[in-house]
């Protein structure tokens, strides 16, 4: 059953009365990004409208979202702050870092050759940022709070997707040096060691995200013209399959590191169910973003200047031909406090 967006919204604030978590600390794509690409050398951002519309003020952030996405409303529901700030964004300090920051860059994956496709901040590079914050936390908290917000934080995780659309399938090399579960592997491999270096810098409440049906974004659909426009089944179990292999990674890590409390956290149920059947969401177009003609666009093709653009995105799942949008992002946020979250609270 639909759940009413002003209902969902006044049952996270219900259970933030309730929260145990210190800090939201987020890594990732643009799933999470919440502006960090706004300040890098980059042509992959959104700090212009019609981006943002929805957002407090009708402001463009470099969320790709018509409105918040979703760490905003898991922030929320936690009892923290409405929105999580992006790292490298110059107007927020430590002190509002603090209780929630995201190193999240889009276009990046777990992968160092998928954040080299578009010039963002490898996954690497977003750990390095966490160490120069724990610095500057604990120079603001002293070492003890520090520790202790560091340690009651939740720290979560959320790529993948590109590493397949804008690297695997999309440009040469990877895919003739590896067979696709080769390459899953591989890449979860590199998501094993990277909360691995988490938990040895102090984390202990982790969230690994899986992939969304990702054959069923907009984009694809329209790359699938000449089959319907159906979703594109080979990326949905290529996406499917590499979520069990993160499943068995979880169940791994929580019997081999003390006191990790580590969670496996699916979008990709609740985003096909809506795909499916967005009426029953409140949705009326599942098959193409609200943002210009909503097939092939983001980034700097959702533009001002664009005359296509819808008039109102809550009627939307997509907002461009990649990414939720704001009331979608809400929907995913409140399953996944609901499941995978919901040991936290």
């Amino acid at each position: 059953m639909a759940i009413p967006l002003l209902l969902l919204l006044q049952f996270l604030q219900i259970l933030s009365v309730q929260a145990k978590v210190s800090s939201l600390i987020v890594f990732g794509d643009s799933s999470v990004d919440s502006g960090n690409n706004n300040h890098i050398s980059t042509m992959l951002k959104s700090d212009f409208v019609p981006y943002g519309r929805d957002f407090y003020g009708g402001k463009p952030t470099g969320r790709f979202s018509n409105g918040r996405i979703a760490t905003d409303f898991i922030s929320e529901a936690f009892g923290l702050k409405p929105t999580i700030p992006a790292y490298l964004d110059p107007t927020y300090n430590i002190s509002e870092f603090a209780s929630g920051v995201s190193f999240a860059s889009a276009g990046t994956g777990y992968d160092n050759l998928t954040s080299d496709v578009m010039s963002v901040i490898p996954l690497w590079k977003e750990l390095e940022y966490y160490k120069e914050y724990q610095m500057q936390l604990r120079s603001f908290l002293g070492d003890e709070k520090a520790n202790q917000v560091l340690s009651e934080a939740l720290y979560l995780i959320s790529m993948g997707t590109n590493d397949f659309l804008a690297n695997y399938y999309a440009v040469p090399g990877r895919s003739t040096q590896y067979s696709i579960e080769e390459y899953q592997n591989f890449l979860t491999g590199i998501a094993s060691d990277f909360i691995i270096g988490l938990y040895k810098l102090g984390a202990r409440k982790i969230s690994l995200t899986g992939l969304p049906p990702m054959g069923c974004l907009p984009l694809e659909r329209t790359r699938n013209f000449m089959y319907g426009s159906g979703c594109i089944e080979l990326y949905n179990n290529v996406a499917r399959d590499f979520n069990e292999k993160f499943r068995g990674l979880v169940d791994v890590l929580n019997r081999e590191l003390a006191q990790i409390d580590l969670v496996f956290s699916n979008p990709y149920d609740i985003l096909s169910e809506i795909i499916l059947n967005p009426y029953s969401f409140g949705f009326e177009n599942a098959a193409v973003g609200c943002c210009a003609t909503g097939m092939f666009e983001m980034g700097y093709m959702c533009g001002r200047y664009n005359p296509f653009t819808c008039t109102d995105a809550s009627k939307y799942v997509f907002w461009d031909s990649f990414h939720p949008t704001d009331k979608t992002n809400a929907i995913v946020a409140h399953h996944s406090v609901m499941n995978s979250l919901a040991k936290f609270l």
